[in-house]
């Protein structure tokens, strides 16, 4: 006669065996989905990160493939960074036109604002866009492209034009436009594109000589 112990064991073992089983099966369903759906994502992922650097550096620019010539980028206070950050160097002709840079505006109403800013050879911005923030929806987010037109107004803008001591919000004596009581968030915005552009013309010669270029950055989503 089976003791109840040994009852209670057997079951106890069935029930491991079913449920070892059914995580073999698990991870192998998990296994196979992931290897079928991964090319997929990647170029999903790969496709969204052309299309928004194309929207902050014309595709007329340049003519090498954009997205292969990623960098690496060190911390730096100009560009508002803590860690290493990413870049995109483009050229025509195999001369240097422009350059992508990521740049983080760390005064934000609600905290980092992070930047993409497109920089031309001469060092006119050529567009920038907000990848991601915290501000307060519906007072500060209008920063945002798909919000509203705010951040076009920084294209064609240079360190020249307009003059240092201008590039503020109308409200501080600047030349970019602000939304009344929401003025913190495009302040830092503008104070960070400022910046970026005095990175660019700190590093500008590194730009146009490709061995002088940091090593490839591991490729990152954006």
């Amino acid at each position: 006669m089976t003791s109840p112990i040994q009852a209670a064991l057997r079951n106890a073992l069935r029930t491991g065996v079913i449920l070892f089983a059914f995580a073999v099966v698990g991870t192998a369903m998990l296994a196979f989905t992931h290897d079928r759906t991964e090319p997929t994502i990647t170029r999903g992922q790969l496709a969204a990160k052309r299309t928004l650097l194309s929207q902050v550096l014309p595709a007329t620019l340049y003519d090498n493939d954009l997205l292969a010539s990623q960098r690496a980028v060190p911390p730096d206070e100009l560009l508002g960074t803590r860690q290493s950050s990413a870049m995109w160097i483009a050229r025509r002709g195999g001369e240097f036109s422009g350059v992508v840079l990521e740049a983080v505006a760390p005064d934000g109403y609600s905290g980092d604002i992070a930047l993409l800013i497109g920089i031309d050879a001469d060092g006119t911005v050529t567009g920038v866009r907000v990848t991601a923030h915290r501000e307060t929806p519906g007072l500060g987010d209008y920063i945002d492209r798909a919000k509203s037109a705010w951040i076009d107004q920084f294209a064609g803008k240079s360190l020249t034009h307009p003059a240092p001591k201008h590039w503020k919000v109308v409200k501080d004596g600047g030349a970019f436009d602000a939304r009344a009581g929401a003025t913190i968030t495009p302040r830092a915005v503008v104070k960070a594109v400022k910046s970026a552009l005095d990175y660019f013309a700190q590093h500008r010669a590194a730009y146009a000589s490709p061995d002088k270029e940091a090593q490839p950055a591991k490729e990152t989503s954006t």
